[in-house]
């Protein structure tokens, strides 16, 4: 999916322009569809015309064979339409896909300051709705246009008052989707709206099952789902009164129309301007044109839901993903040292400074415990020097250097980092560790296994490390899934490890023997930590403390 211009039209003309070698073939198939279906008429109407003679001769079996054929042909050439069709919408699910994979890691930490982002992911569900949409209306759409063209073209020939029908029929088209494009639009946005409101919420209701359980919060659960889903059904019925109208104003439109073409087509018969066999194949041509007409009227609920569609992806499409100044260089890490010189961070919509001019330096092997009451300002400082959240980088030195000019992929892949609410995903525990790395060797993958006290926990398991986590790792203990996480900080050998409220779920022995070995001698990295855990602020080498945003004191 493109980014580019904001509005729902544009962002479907962008779609279909990238595959719009795949639609002038659709259309380039319409055209001999079109032919094809409105030659077959004319067949007819020589048919009768010889039927009239009241002989059965050799040029009417051939006419009737020719009309046969046109109908298998016709099909094939819909079949070939069906397959293009295919092969778009399985393009823009895999473009779609592509882009939530790669955008997401990379969208600024500001953009989800109020976005919940697995509700921003369930947004590719609607990528179903494009795929189906966009090949029904390319389909039924060429088709519906061409033959509307094509029939009026033929009827002109029948006739001079058939090119004043062809002029009322655009007229009218035009002005059924003139009068209701922009509140159809507005009403399907809406209700669209709505409807995400209401899976958020079940998706809520999921996430915290065991805070629903007793009979007043499940009551509180479907009572709030009934106040949503009543204002969705209000959204929606507002949507399907745009729909009615739309179908009224066709009924109308086709009465109007077929008795005006009767009575035309009448009218020219008995004053022997068309003959029988013209007249039978007018009404057929007619029935097609105004079949076509329909199948455009009541396609607007479809192109309705792809606007709407297309425009709940472009919201996830348009947020600010990190953009680095590209660097070639291959400068390589031997140390870390940090500079903050006067940094201040304000988060978005607010007016509140949560860093007030923090300065402070951190040489390559110190071991930091940031301290301070909640609220401080500890960990979005973690976060900014760990590149989750982006400040001014003028305020931030990384080895003299300004953290705007770095190669921002180069620093970190010297970090590893675990913040609070870190989880791990579906998948085994390798892949959770390793990212199946092949830089990783075997031996370096044990020697971390048994650091942390995970390689008999490992054993045990059937499967050992291809033993499959499930999302959030939920079948194992607390204590274990950490581990994990740690394990995936350290594999690298980072050059700074940012670990924030680390081994709450672990048991006291335990988690000091693991910060024990992380702030030993023997590694060298730099440790930035926050953390209830007093045995940290025991361990480490500096203490920084902070309060409401200012740095108050920086002890060894």
């Amino acid at each position: 999916m493109e980014k580019a211009s904001k509005s729902p039209l544009n962002r479907f003309i962008n779609l279909l322009k990238l595959d719009k070698k795949d639609i002038y073939q659709v259309f380039f198939y319409a055209i001999f569809s079109g032919l094809v279906s409105l030659s077959l008429p004319l067949g007819i109407q020589a048919i009768i015309n010889l039927i009239q003679g009241g002989r059965v001769s050799l040029s009417w079996i051939i006419l009737v064979v020719i009309v046969i054929l046109g109908v298998v042909f016709n099909g094939i050439l819909k079949l070939m339409q069906l397959r293009i069709t295919e092969t778009i919408q399985q393009k823009i699910f895999i473009r779609s896909s592509f882009e939530f994979s790669y955008r997401f890691p990379k969208i600024k930490y500001t953009e989800f300051h109020n976005n919940y982002p697995p509700e921003l992911a369930n947004r590719f569900f609607d990528t179903i709705t494009v795929q189906k949409s966009v090949a029904k209306l390319i389909m039924d759409y060429s088709e519906s246009i061409l033959q509307i063209i094509f029939g009026l073209l033929l009827l002109s020939v029948y006739h001079p008052l058939f090119i004043m029908f062809g002029l009322l029929l655009f007229i009218v088209l035009y002005l059924i989707f003139r009068v209701s494009f922009e509140v159809g639009l507005k009403t399907s946005l809406t209700e669209s709206k709505y409807k995400y409101k209401v899976a958020h919420w079940i998706q809520e209701i999921s996430r915290n099952y065991f805070g629903f359980k007793n009979k007043t919060e499940a009551e509180f659960a479907l009572t709030k789902n009934d106040k949503l889903v009543s204002e969705y059904l209000k959204s929606r019925e507002s949507h399907f009164e745009v729909i009615k109208r739309q179908f009224i104003q066709l009924i109308g439109f086709k009465a109007l129309i077929s008795a005006g073409l009767l009575l035309i087509g009448g009218y020219l018969v008995i004053n022997q301007q068309l003959n029988i066999g013209q007249f039978v194949a007018a009404e057929i041509i007619i029935l097609l044109v105004i079949n076509s007409v329909e199948k455009i009227i009541v396609g607007l609920e479809t192109f309705y839901d792809v606007l709407t569609s297309i425009e709940k992806i472009g919201q996830v499409v348009d947020m600010e993903i990190e953009e680095f100044e590209t660097h070639e260089s291959t400068y390589c890490y031997k140390n870390v040292h940090f500079e903050i010189d006067e940094l201040n961070f304000v988060f978005p919509d607010s007016n509140k400074k949560i860093l007030n001019a923090v300065s402070f330096h951190i040489n390559q092997g110190e071991k930091i415990y940031l301290d301070g009451k909640n609220g401080s300002g500890k960990t979005t400082l973690l976060r900014i020097l760990a590149g989750l959240i982006h400040s001014n980088g003028s305020s931030i030195y990384i080895n003299d250097e300004q953290y705007n000019k770095i190669n921002i992929e180069q620093y970190r892949a010297q970090i590893g980092i675990i913040t609070e609410g870190q989880t791990l995903f579906e998948g085994s525990i390798l892949e959770n560790i390793t990212f199946r790395n092949p830089t990783i060797s075997t031996e370096k993958l044990k020697l971390v296994l048994e650091k942390i006290k995970l390689t008999e926990v490992i054993k045990k398991m059937p499967k050992g490390l291809d033993e499959k986590i499930l999302t959030e790792g939920k079948q194992l203990p607390s204590s274990l899934a950490q581990k994990i996480l740690l394990a995936r900080a350290i594999v690298n050998d980072p050059l700074v490890l940012f670990l924030e409220n680390p081994f709450d779920k672990m048991d006291e022995d335990e988690s000091r023997e693991i910060i024990d070995f992380i702030l030993s001698k023997e590694n060298n990295w730099t440790l930035i930590v926050t953390s209830k855990n007093e045995y940290w602020k025991q361990k480490c080498d500096r203490i920084i403390t902070l309060d409401k945003g200012k740095l108050i004191s920086d002890t060894n």
